[in-house]
C-alpha cells in the first residue's frame, strides 16, 4: 500500500483503504476455504466481500472516478470493467454454494483480480487524486459515502 504520498490523511481514501484491507483479509479466508474444499465457508467470505464492495463501488464509481476519467479515462474505463466481472462471480453465491463445478476456480480467478484491482487503485488512482481532485468533488465523495455506508458495519 501507498504510504508516501499523504493520501492516506484524506478521510476519503483512508476509508476506502481500510475496506480494501478487509477485503484482502476475506480473499486470504476464501483461499484457506477452497484449499480445504470447505466450499460453504468460501461461499459466505464471498458474501461478505460482496457487502463490503457494493458501498465501496459506488464511493468510487459515483464520486472518485468521474473526476479522474477526465485525466485517465482509459484507467477508470478498464477499473469498471474489472468491478462488473469481480460482481459477476460474487453474486453466483448470494444464496449459496454455487452448483457449477467451475465456480471454485472462477472465484479464485475473480479474487486474483480484485487483489491486483486494489494495487492499482491504493498504488496509482489514490496518489492520483492529490493532484486532480478538489474540494468540490471531496465534498461529493463525502455525501455519496454518508448516502451509502460502509459495508464493513454489516460484515462484521
Amino acid at each position: 500500500m501507498c504510504e508516501y504520498c499523504g493520501c492516506q490523511s484524506i478521510n476519503a481514501i483512508r476509508e476506502l483503504t481500510v475496506e480494501h484491507d478487509a477485503v484482502v483479509d476475506e480473499i486470504g479466508e476464501v483461499t484457506r476455504a477452497l484449499r480445504d474444499r470447505r466450499t460453504t465457508t468460501a461461499a459466505a467470505a464471498c458474501r461478505r466481500i460482496s457487502r463490503i464492495l457494493i458501498p465501496h463501488t459506488v464511493v468510487e464509481e459515483q464520486g472518485l472516478f468521474p473526476a479522474m476519467a477526465v485525466e485517465f479515462p482509459d484507467q477508470v474505463e478498464v477499473l469498471q470493467g474489472e468491478h462488473r466481472a469481480i460482481e459477476a462471480v460474487l453474486a453466483e453465491c448470494a444464496v449459496g454454494v454455487p452448483a457449477d463445478p467451475t465456480w471454485p476456480a472462477r472465484v479464485i480467478q475473480a479474487l486474483d483480480l480484485l487483489r491486483k484491482h486494489i494495487l492499482k487503485e491504493q498504488d496509482g488512482v489514490f496518489p492520483a487524486t492529490l493532484s486532480v481532485l478538489g474540494n468540490d468533488d471531496w465534498t461529493l465523495i463525502d455525501d455519496i459515502r454518508a448516502r451509502v455506508g460502509s459495508g464493513l458495519s454489516s460484515s462484521t
